[in-house]
Protein backbone atom coordinates (compact mmCIF):
# COMPACT_ATOMS: atom_id res chain seq x y z
CA UNK A 1 0.00 0.00 0.00
CA UNK A 2 1.42 3.36 -1.09
CA UNK A 3 1.32 5.94 1.70
CA UNK A 4 1.38 9.71 1.38
CA UNK A 5 4.56 11.54 2.33
CA UNK A 6 4.33 13.37 5.65
CA UNK A 7 7.98 14.46 6.10
CA UNK A 8 10.71 14.89 3.53
CA UNK A 9 14.41 15.57 4.05
CA UNK A 10 15.84 17.22 0.95
CA UNK A 11 19.63 17.53 0.83
CA UNK A 12 19.79 18.09 4.59
CA UNK A 13 23.26 18.63 6.10
CA UNK A 14 24.12 19.42 9.71
CA UNK A 15 27.50 20.78 10.77
CA UNK A 16 28.82 21.56 14.22
CA UNK A 17 31.77 23.78 13.39
CA UNK A 18 34.05 21.78 11.09
CA UNK A 19 32.41 18.49 12.07
CA UNK A 20 29.74 17.18 9.70
CA UNK A 21 27.23 15.24 11.80
CA UNK A 22 24.73 14.58 9.00
CA UNK A 23 25.58 14.44 5.30
CA UNK A 24 23.04 15.06 2.51
CA UNK A 25 19.95 13.32 3.83
CA UNK A 26 17.35 12.64 1.15
CA UNK A 27 14.46 10.48 2.34
CA UNK A 28 10.75 10.56 3.12
CA UNK A 29 8.66 9.55 6.12
CA UNK A 30 5.23 8.26 5.20
CA UNK A 31 1.99 9.22 6.86
CA UNK A 32 0.89 6.61 9.38
CA UNK A 33 4.09 4.54 9.38
CA UNK A 34 6.38 3.44 12.21
CA UNK A 35 9.87 4.45 11.09
CA UNK A 36 12.94 3.49 13.13
CA UNK A 37 16.29 5.23 12.72
CA UNK A 38 19.16 3.18 14.06
CA UNK A 39 22.93 3.08 14.17
CA UNK A 40 25.80 3.17 16.59
CA UNK A 41 26.62 6.18 18.78
CA UNK A 42 27.64 9.24 16.76
CA UNK A 43 26.02 8.07 13.50
CA UNK A 44 23.71 11.11 13.28
CA UNK A 45 20.39 9.50 14.19
CA UNK A 46 19.59 11.73 17.18
CA UNK A 47 20.74 14.84 15.31
CA UNK A 48 18.34 13.92 12.51
CA UNK A 49 15.49 13.61 15.02
CA UNK A 50 16.41 16.88 16.71
CA UNK A 51 16.34 18.70 13.35
CA UNK A 52 12.84 17.35 12.73
CA UNK A 53 11.80 18.49 16.22
CA UNK A 54 13.24 21.98 15.67
CA UNK A 55 15.90 21.62 18.35
CA UNK A 56 18.67 21.90 15.75
CA UNK A 57 18.63 23.89 12.50
CA UNK A 58 19.90 22.28 9.27
CA UNK A 59 23.11 23.80 7.92
CA UNK A 60 21.91 23.05 4.39
CA UNK A 61 18.80 21.63 2.73
CA UNK A 62 15.10 21.68 3.52
CA UNK A 63 12.88 19.70 5.87
CA UNK A 64 9.21 19.67 4.88
CA UNK A 65 6.24 18.67 7.02
CA UNK A 66 3.01 18.10 5.05
CA UNK A 67 4.74 19.75 2.08
CA UNK A 68 5.65 22.97 3.92
CA UNK A 69 9.25 23.96 4.78
CA UNK A 70 9.76 23.96 8.57
CA UNK A 71 13.45 24.93 8.82
CA UNK A 72 12.59 28.28 10.40
CA UNK A 73 9.52 27.14 12.31
CA UNK A 74 10.05 27.21 16.10
CA UNK A 75 9.72 23.97 18.05
CA UNK A 76 6.43 24.94 19.72
CA UNK A 77 4.80 25.61 16.33
CA UNK A 78 5.67 22.28 14.68
CA UNK A 79 3.30 19.87 16.42
CA UNK A 80 6.13 17.32 16.67
CA UNK A 81 6.17 16.26 20.35
CA UNK A 82 9.06 14.12 21.55
CA UNK A 83 9.36 11.37 24.13
CA UNK A 84 12.86 11.70 25.57
CA UNK A 85 15.24 9.02 26.77
CA UNK A 86 15.10 10.67 30.21
CA UNK A 87 11.27 11.09 29.83
CA UNK A 88 11.62 14.68 31.19
CA UNK A 89 8.51 14.44 33.38
CA UNK A 90 7.84 17.29 35.81
CA UNK A 91 8.49 16.07 39.40
CA UNK A 92 6.47 18.96 40.90
CA UNK A 93 3.28 17.90 39.04
CA UNK A 94 1.26 14.77 39.63
CA UNK A 95 0.54 12.26 36.86
CA UNK A 96 -2.63 13.90 35.55
CA UNK A 97 -1.08 17.38 35.66
CA UNK A 98 1.91 16.12 33.66
CA UNK A 99 -0.40 14.84 30.96
CA UNK A 100 -2.45 18.04 30.99
CA UNK A 101 0.60 20.28 30.64
CA UNK A 102 0.78 20.44 26.83
CA UNK A 103 -2.95 21.13 26.63
CA UNK A 104 -2.61 23.92 29.17
CA UNK A 105 0.14 25.51 27.08
CA UNK A 106 -2.26 25.45 24.12
CA UNK A 107 -4.96 27.26 26.04
CA UNK A 108 -7.33 24.31 26.45
CA UNK A 109 -9.86 24.88 29.26
CA UNK A 110 -9.49 23.10 32.60
CA UNK A 111 -12.46 20.75 32.26
CA UNK A 112 -11.49 19.69 28.75
CA UNK A 113 -7.85 19.25 29.80
CA UNK A 114 -8.85 16.98 32.64
CA UNK A 115 -11.23 14.94 30.48
CA UNK A 116 -8.65 14.33 27.75
CA UNK A 117 -5.85 13.61 30.23
CA UNK A 118 -7.95 11.05 32.09
CA UNK A 119 -9.00 9.50 28.78
CA UNK A 120 -5.38 8.94 27.79
CA UNK A 121 -4.35 7.73 31.24
CA UNK A 122 -7.11 5.12 31.03
CA UNK A 123 -5.98 4.19 27.55
CA UNK A 124 -2.44 3.70 28.84
CA UNK A 125 -3.86 1.63 31.74
CA UNK A 126 -2.58 3.97 34.45
CA UNK A 127 -5.77 5.88 35.26
CA UNK A 128 -5.61 4.72 38.88
CA UNK A 129 -2.34 6.64 39.34
CA UNK A 130 -3.69 10.02 38.17
CA UNK A 131 -3.12 11.77 41.50
CA UNK A 132 0.22 10.19 42.32
CA UNK A 133 3.57 11.95 42.30
CA UNK A 134 5.95 10.94 39.51
CA UNK A 135 8.47 9.67 42.09
CA UNK A 136 5.96 7.04 43.23
CA UNK A 137 5.78 5.35 39.81
CA UNK A 138 7.78 2.46 38.38
CA UNK A 139 9.88 2.88 35.24
CA UNK A 140 7.21 1.36 33.03
CA UNK A 141 4.49 3.55 34.55
CA UNK A 142 6.57 6.68 33.97
CA UNK A 143 7.07 5.58 30.38
CA UNK A 144 3.30 5.41 29.91
CA UNK A 145 2.86 8.87 31.45
CA UNK A 146 5.41 10.31 29.02
CA UNK A 147 3.56 8.71 26.10
CA UNK A 148 0.19 9.97 27.32
CA UNK A 149 1.60 13.50 27.72
CA UNK A 150 2.80 13.52 24.11
CA UNK A 151 -0.26 11.85 22.59
CA UNK A 152 -2.93 13.82 24.46
CA UNK A 153 -2.49 16.65 21.93
CA UNK A 154 -3.26 14.14 19.13
CA UNK A 155 -0.24 15.06 16.98
CA UNK A 156 0.22 13.91 13.40
CA UNK A 157 3.72 12.69 14.22
CA UNK A 158 5.45 11.55 17.42
CA UNK A 159 9.23 11.54 17.88
CA UNK A 160 10.83 9.06 20.28
CA UNK A 161 14.49 9.26 21.29
CA UNK A 162 15.59 5.88 22.73
CA UNK A 163 12.67 5.89 25.18
CA UNK A 164 13.17 2.29 26.36
CA UNK A 165 16.89 2.38 27.05
CA UNK A 166 16.54 2.71 30.83
CA UNK A 167 14.10 -0.20 31.22
CA UNK A 168 14.99 -3.77 32.12
CA UNK A 169 14.84 -6.46 29.42
CA UNK A 170 11.42 -7.90 30.30
CA UNK A 171 9.81 -4.46 30.58
CA UNK A 172 11.35 -3.40 27.26
CA UNK A 173 9.60 -6.27 25.49
CA UNK A 174 6.24 -5.35 27.05
CA UNK A 175 6.65 -1.68 26.16
CA UNK A 176 7.56 -2.58 22.56
CA UNK A 177 4.19 -4.27 22.27
CA UNK A 178 2.46 -1.25 23.84
CA UNK A 179 4.14 1.16 21.43
CA UNK A 180 3.43 -0.87 18.30
CA UNK A 181 -0.22 -1.43 19.23
CA UNK A 182 -0.62 2.24 20.11
CA UNK A 183 0.80 3.32 16.75
CA UNK A 184 -1.50 0.96 14.85
CA UNK A 185 -4.58 2.03 16.79
CA UNK A 186 -4.00 5.79 16.48
CA UNK A 187 -2.51 5.91 12.98
CA UNK A 188 -0.03 8.53 14.22
CA UNK A 189 3.35 8.50 12.48
CA UNK A 190 6.07 7.34 14.88
CA UNK A 191 9.73 8.20 14.28
CA UNK A 192 11.78 6.14 16.70
CA UNK A 193 15.52 6.52 17.28
CA UNK A 194 17.37 3.56 18.77
CA UNK A 195 20.68 1.70 18.72
CA UNK A 196 18.84 -1.57 19.41
CA UNK A 197 18.27 -3.89 16.47
CA UNK A 198 15.65 -5.90 18.36
CA UNK A 199 13.58 -2.78 19.09
CA UNK A 200 13.75 -1.44 15.55
CA UNK A 201 13.10 -4.74 13.80
CA UNK A 202 10.23 -5.82 16.07
CA UNK A 203 8.25 -2.58 15.83
CA UNK A 204 9.07 -0.63 12.67
CA UNK A 205 7.43 -0.76 9.25
CA UNK A 206 10.68 0.58 7.79
CA UNK A 207 14.17 0.98 9.23
CA UNK A 208 16.81 3.59 8.40
CA UNK A 209 20.37 2.48 9.16
CA UNK A 210 22.91 5.29 9.48
CA UNK A 211 26.69 5.42 9.75
CA UNK A 212 28.85 8.53 10.10
CA UNK A 213 26.01 10.82 9.09
CA UNK A 214 25.09 8.85 5.98
CA UNK A 215 22.11 6.60 5.32
CA UNK A 216 23.43 3.14 4.49
CA UNK A 217 20.05 1.52 3.80
CA UNK A 218 16.31 2.12 4.13
CA UNK A 219 13.85 -0.77 3.92
CA UNK A 220 11.55 -3.10 5.76
CA UNK A 221 13.14 -5.17 8.52
CA UNK A 222 12.83 -8.25 6.28
CA UNK A 223 14.55 -6.55 3.33
CA UNK A 224 17.45 -5.32 5.43
CA UNK A 225 17.88 -8.62 7.28
CA UNK A 226 17.81 -10.76 4.13
CA UNK A 227 19.58 -8.43 1.70
CA UNK A 228 21.91 -5.94 3.41
CA UNK A 229 22.91 -3.35 0.83
CA UNK A 230 26.43 -2.64 2.08
CA UNK A 231 29.10 -4.43 4.06
CA UNK A 232 28.56 -1.96 6.90
CA UNK A 233 24.91 -3.00 7.21
CA UNK A 234 25.85 -6.70 7.18
CA UNK A 235 28.51 -6.12 9.85
CA UNK A 236 26.20 -3.94 11.93
CA UNK A 237 23.37 -6.48 12.00
CA UNK A 238 25.75 -9.34 12.81
CA UNK A 239 23.43 -11.99 11.40
CA UNK A 240 25.39 -12.73 8.23
CA UNK A 241 28.68 -14.42 7.44
CA UNK A 242 30.80 -12.28 5.14
CA UNK A 243 33.17 -13.54 2.46
CA UNK A 244 35.33 -11.26 0.30
CA UNK A 245 37.27 -12.29 -2.77
CA UNK A 246 38.12 -11.72 -6.43
CA UNK A 247 35.45 -12.24 -9.06
CA UNK A 248 36.64 -15.01 -11.41
CA UNK A 249 33.63 -15.28 -13.73
CA UNK A 250 30.26 -13.70 -14.42
CA UNK A 251 27.67 -15.45 -16.54
CA UNK A 252 24.04 -16.36 -16.92
CA UNK A 253 24.43 -19.23 -14.44
CA UNK A 254 25.91 -17.09 -11.71
CA UNK A 255 28.94 -15.34 -10.26
CA UNK A 256 32.10 -17.12 -9.12
CA UNK A 257 34.63 -15.77 -6.60
CA UNK A 258 37.92 -16.93 -5.15
CA UNK A 259 38.11 -16.17 -1.43
CA UNK A 260 40.46 -17.08 1.42
CA UNK A 261 37.88 -19.68 2.42
CA UNK A 262 37.87 -21.26 -1.04
CA UNK A 263 35.94 -20.89 -4.32
CA UNK A 264 32.38 -19.67 -4.03
CA UNK A 265 29.36 -19.28 -6.29
CA UNK A 266 26.15 -17.31 -6.04
CA UNK A 267 23.14 -16.79 -8.28
CA UNK A 268 23.33 -13.76 -10.56
CA UNK A 269 19.84 -12.74 -9.43
CA UNK A 270 21.23 -12.08 -5.94
CA UNK A 271 23.41 -9.21 -7.13
CA UNK A 272 22.00 -5.73 -7.70
CA UNK A 273 24.40 -5.35 -10.65
CA UNK A 274 26.88 -7.66 -12.30
CA UNK A 275 30.42 -7.22 -10.92
CA UNK A 276 33.44 -6.98 -13.19
CA UNK A 277 35.75 -9.99 -13.49
CA UNK A 278 38.89 -9.28 -11.47
CA UNK A 279 37.15 -6.87 -9.11
CA UNK A 280 36.79 -7.41 -5.37
CA UNK A 281 33.32 -8.45 -4.22
CA UNK A 282 31.70 -9.26 -0.89
CA UNK A 283 29.09 -11.94 -0.34
CA UNK A 284 26.88 -12.24 2.74
CA UNK A 285 25.11 -15.42 3.86
CA UNK A 286 22.65 -15.49 6.76
CA UNK A 287 23.80 -17.66 9.66
CA UNK A 288 20.48 -19.51 9.47
CA UNK A 289 21.20 -20.54 5.86
CA UNK A 290 24.54 -22.22 6.57
CA UNK A 291 24.51 -26.04 6.50
CA UNK A 292 26.67 -28.34 8.63
CA UNK A 293 27.99 -31.84 7.93
CA UNK A 294 30.70 -34.24 9.03
CA UNK A 295 31.73 -34.97 5.43
CA UNK A 296 31.74 -32.63 2.40
CA UNK A 297 28.30 -32.42 0.73
CA UNK A 298 27.99 -34.21 -2.62
CA UNK A 299 27.39 -31.07 -4.71
CA UNK A 300 30.76 -29.61 -3.61
CA UNK A 301 29.51 -26.03 -3.93
CA UNK A 302 30.42 -23.33 -1.37
CA UNK A 303 31.98 -25.83 1.00
CA UNK A 304 34.26 -24.55 3.77
CA UNK A 305 36.20 -26.82 6.20
CA UNK A 306 35.88 -25.50 9.76
CA UNK A 307 36.41 -26.45 13.38
CA UNK A 308 34.13 -25.73 16.32
CA UNK A 309 35.43 -22.99 18.64
CA UNK A 310 32.30 -22.25 20.68
CA UNK A 311 28.58 -22.78 21.12
CA UNK A 312 25.71 -20.86 22.63
CA UNK A 313 22.23 -22.11 23.47
CA UNK A 314 19.28 -19.73 23.83
CA UNK A 315 15.87 -21.33 24.12
CA UNK A 316 15.21 -23.58 21.12
CA UNK A 317 18.11 -22.10 19.13
CA UNK A 318 21.79 -22.99 19.09
CA UNK A 319 24.52 -20.76 17.67
CA UNK A 320 27.76 -22.46 16.73
CA UNK A 321 30.97 -20.49 16.33
CA UNK A 322 33.32 -22.01 13.78
CA UNK A 323 36.74 -21.09 12.44
CA UNK A 324 38.31 -21.66 9.02
CA UNK A 325 41.92 -22.66 8.43
CA UNK A 326 42.70 -18.98 7.69
CA UNK A 327 41.17 -17.86 11.00
CA UNK A 328 37.86 -16.44 9.75
CA UNK A 329 34.99 -16.90 12.20
CA UNK A 330 31.73 -18.31 10.84
CA UNK A 331 28.42 -18.40 12.73
CA UNK A 332 25.76 -21.04 12.18
CA UNK A 333 22.37 -20.80 13.87
CA UNK A 334 20.09 -23.83 13.99
CA UNK A 335 17.28 -25.39 15.98
CA UNK A 336 18.40 -28.11 18.38
CA UNK A 337 16.72 -30.83 16.33
CA UNK A 338 18.75 -29.85 13.25
CA UNK A 339 21.98 -30.55 15.14
CA UNK A 340 21.02 -34.00 16.38
CA UNK A 341 23.70 -36.55 15.52
CA UNK A 342 26.43 -34.01 14.80
CA UNK A 343 29.59 -34.10 16.95
CA UNK A 344 29.86 -30.55 18.30
CA UNK A 345 32.70 -30.59 20.80
CA UNK A 346 35.28 -27.82 20.83
CA UNK A 347 37.88 -28.52 18.16
CA UNK A 348 35.59 -30.84 16.18
CA UNK A 349 36.25 -30.73 12.43
CA UNK A 350 33.14 -30.12 10.29
CA UNK A 351 32.14 -28.76 6.91
CA UNK A 352 29.83 -25.82 6.43
CA UNK A 353 28.21 -25.04 3.10
CA UNK A 354 25.49 -22.90 1.53
CA UNK A 355 23.38 -22.78 -1.60
CA UNK A 356 24.24 -20.26 -4.35
CA UNK A 357 20.67 -18.96 -3.98
CA UNK A 358 21.36 -18.01 -0.35
CA UNK A 359 24.31 -15.71 -1.02
CA UNK A 360 23.84 -11.99 -1.51
CA UNK A 361 26.35 -9.65 -3.20
CA UNK A 362 26.59 -6.34 -1.34
CA UNK A 363 27.47 -2.96 -2.82
CA UNK A 364 30.91 -1.50 -2.47
CA UNK A 365 32.98 -4.68 -2.48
Amino acid sequence: MQRDTLVSFEGVVKRFGAYVAVQKLDFQIHKGEFLAIMGSSGCGKTTTLRMLAGLEAPSEGVIRLSGKPINDLPTWSRDTPMVWQSLALFPFLNVRENVEFALKMRGVGKAERQRRAEQWLDRMQIGEFAERNIAQLSGGQRQRVALARSLVVEPEILLLDEPLSALDAALKVRMQSVLKNLQRETGITFVYVTHSQSEAFSMADRVVIMSRGVIEQIGTPQEIYRTPRTRFVADFLGSSNIFTGKVTSVGGAGIALQTDSGPMQLSASNAASAPVVGSTATVTVLDTKMRLSVTPPADGVNVVPVRVIGEEFVGATATLYLETAKGQEIRVQKGHEELTGLPLGIGQALFTSWSPEDGHLVAGG
